[in-house]
């Protein structure tokens, strides 16, 4: 059975007192979260501890990002190692804001995916097309070469340490999503690809992203190759993020 899960990626948003209000409001409606969903909060690094604290072990934790390198002159970098002292089980790596804004290559995404499985953690790895892609017929293309590159490293059991998120970049953000069928067929192009590179496709986690809202989850998550969601912008307000977590069908996948 693959996991299912729900991160909400804070971007750069946050407070000390976001963290208190609404970790604490998260965390009194998980016992009513009858799906078996895992609810991960993956806020800005400088708030990490504080999330931590008012989760009280309850919610999964992740940063934003690590550093492609180990440890030493990499001023304002965080390293994997670094991540997994703070008590973080998860680590975002090749969000589309990443390579888009700072330059971040397949080829780094894959040098991160292997720091972070020689530290333990799970690996959520981005991957999605833009709409000049999409519109010119490489979608399936593009994705395909981002997940053969960046995954391109893992073997064996480290399979289960990796969740690829299918984050289309012309819905990030802009109000627009991929219908649920979009969605599905690209998710089983992917495990797709993920079998043709020796890994076992179907129970690897995949989540869909990009402006996922409450009223628009059931249809995503209810798609065979759909197992959760990256949550950006509704991650931010309690009761929509939980209303995404209640989103996800208590049925088993894979």
């Amino acid at each position: 059975m693959r996991r299912k899960i729900v991160a909400g990626n804070w971007k750069m948003n946050g407070s000390k007192d976001l963290a208190k209000t609404l970790v604490g409001s998260v965390r009194s409606e998980l016992a009513s979260l009858d799906n078996g969903v895992e609810v991960v909060i993956i806020p800005p690094a400088i708030y990490v501890q504080d999330v931590a604290a008012h989760a009280d072990g309850e919610l999964g934790l992740g940063v934003q990002n690590v550093s492609e390198w180990h440890s030493g002159a990499y001023t304002g970098e965080i390293s994997a190692e670094m991540a997994k002292d703070q008590g973080c089980q998860f680590a975002l790596v090749g969000h589309s804001e990443r390579r888009q804004l700072f330059g971040e290559t397949d080829q780094a995404v894959a040098d991160k995916v292997a720091l972070l499985l020689d530290n333990g953690l799970d690996a959520i790895v981005c991957v999605g097309e833009t709409l000049e892609q999409r519109e010119n017929g490489r979608a399936e293309e593009v994705v395909a070469t981002q997940v053969r590159q960046g995954l391109g490293k893992v073997s064996g059991e480290q399979w289960s340490q990796i969740v690829v998120a299918y984050e289309p970049v012309w819905a990030i953000g802009t109000g627009k999503t991929a219908t649920a069928e979009d969605a599905q067929a690209m998710h089983a192009s992917i495990r797709d690809v993920l079998a043709d590179m020796g890994a076992p496709a179907e129970k690897v986690t995949m989540l869909y992203g990009g402006s996922v809202k409450a009223d628009n989850a059931a249809a995503l998550f209810a798609q065979p190759d759909i197992d959760g969601g990256l949550i950006g912008g509704a991650s931010l307000i309690a009761n929509d993020f939980i209303s995404i977590c209640r989103a996800v069908p208590a049925d088993t996948k894979g």
